[in-house]
């Protein structure tokens, strides 16, 4: 796997270069990267239901599952919040856009995203699948997680009867890890073709008029991580953010290829079993922080909301500011690690609450796939953390093996994807004869 991840980062230089050398022939290699994203997305709800169900199924209590819930979904709206308030804070200081008067008009094809924006009511709705089964054909998170959960529930309700189904979902989990192993050969035909496309589709000179925002926006998610981040997970853990971060460095590397932090999902819980995170915990704070965690979502609709204000000469007041992206948030749940949702959510909440600025998301469509790539290591790096953190909070999280782990003492296993150590069973009393 090792030669892989070259090979990922070989095919990322050599999708640059075609896509300044020959735009036309780039532009049309966006199927290579969109058909690896589609393969991978194919594996999230299998990899979802399996996880969950065995990480509750493998709790005694349920009351330990709905502590762990709580936590995570109180912890991502804390960090969610903070994160908006960074992004107001050095967007009214950046001021992005200012001087430019663009003309919206030219940007109708963005009425289109518009679509994509749902209100509550619906997003509830849409959280319960047509059937049973459809869940895990619908490609929506929140479904598999919605069924995972109760299969979870019946199976701690049936107690030593659903062991057998326990093992044999255990044995699921293999398989399908297995399969997404084979999938990651892939890789770098995927990073090839998206790299081009989008270097052959914009080019230096899109960029320029819109680098003010794109920097503003990559320099705010770099201290999120390492400064605010990174406290939280020093005095929450006592965790190093540089070693986790590096500990993750090449499910950064997938996410960076893919713009999309699904890729990394299924990396990401058996990493953080790896690292000494339980079973329970992995399975119930990674999939939740999929759907919750939207710390670098935040920020990206914070600054793009802000530049296409300034744009088009309508500048957002503090009280229009901080409604309109409340709002955005909250809409953006369950789309955290998809590429390309917060260009839906940003159109979405501009038609809901500005209706006169929804024409300039055409403005931002030629960076988006770049603020993508941010966008989404920053959600990881955020359910990476809260991962830790919630599992020391709730002691389930080994300090020692984690030591070993980040030291390199205990490398990962990249050919299975799964610690198959079992978790040290109590040593029976020997009574004397």
């Amino acid at each position: 796997m090792h030669y892989l991840y070259l090979a990922v980062l070989a095919a990322v230089v050599l999708g640059i270069i075609v896509g300044f050398a020959a735009p036309g022939f780039a532009k049309g290699l966006t199927p290579l990267g969109n058909g690896f994203v589609n393969l991978i997305k194919m594996m999230i709800s299998p990899i979802i239901f399996c996880t969950i169900v065995l990480g509750i199924g493998s709790v005694a209590k349920a009351a330990k599952v709905g502590k762990v819930g709580l936590l995570a979904i109180g912890y991502f709206l804390a960090m969610s919040t903070v994160a908006l308030a960074i992004g107001l804070v050095v967007g009214n200081l950046l001021h992005p856009g200012s001087g430019l008067h663009l003309d919206p008009t030219a940007a109708a094809k963005a009425h289109q995203q518009a679509t994509g924006g749902q209100g509550s009511t619906d997003f509830l709705l849409g959280v319960i699948p047509t059937s049973l089964l459809s869940a895990f054909t619908s490609g929506s998170v929140l479904q598999t997680l919605l069924v995972a959960l109760l299969a979870g529930f019946a199976l701690q309700k049936l107690g030593p009867a659903g062991q057998p189904i326990l093992r044999g979902i255990e044995h699921l989990q293999k398989l399908v890890f297995r399969i997404l192993s084979m999938i990651m050969w892939a890789a770098p035909i995927g990073a090839f073709g998206a790299i081009a496309a989008v270097v052959g589709s914009t080019g230096w000179a899109a960029l320029r008029s819109l680098l003010v925002v794109m920097l503003g926006f990559y320099i705010t998610c770099v201290l999120f991580v390492f400064v605010v981040l990174g406290a939280v997970l020093w005095l929450g853990a006592r965790v190093n953010v540089f070693s986790l971060m590096r500990y993750l460095a090449r499910e950064f590397l997938l996410i960076l290829s893919t713009s999309s932090s699904e890729s990394a999902l299924p990396r990401l819980i058996a990493k953080m079993q790896h690292l000494g995170v339980s079973r329970s915990v992995a399975g119930i704070t990674v999939p939740t922080g999929y759907s919750f965690n939207l710390d670098g979502t935040a920020i990206y609709l914070t600054m793009a909301t802000l530049f296409i204000a300034s744009a088009q000469g309508s500048p957002l007041s503090i009280g229009e500011q901080i409604s309109l992206l409340v709002f955005m948030v909250i809409a953006s749940k369950g789309a955290a690690g998809v590429s390309g949702a917060g260009i839906a959510t940003l159109a979405g909440g501009l038609q809901s609450h500005r209706p006169d600025l929804v024409g300039g998301v055409g403005f931002i469509l030629g960076i988006d796939r770049f603020m993508s790539e941010a966008r989404a290591l920053t959600n990881f790096a955020g359910n990476a953390v809260a991962t830790v953190v919630i599992g020391s909070w709730t002691k389930e999280f080994d300090r020692a093996k984690a030591a070993q782990v980040l030291s390199g003492q205990s490398p990962f296993n990249e050919t299975t994807l799964i610690d198959d150590e079992p978790a040290a069973a109590p040593v029976p009393e020997q009574v004397p004869a």
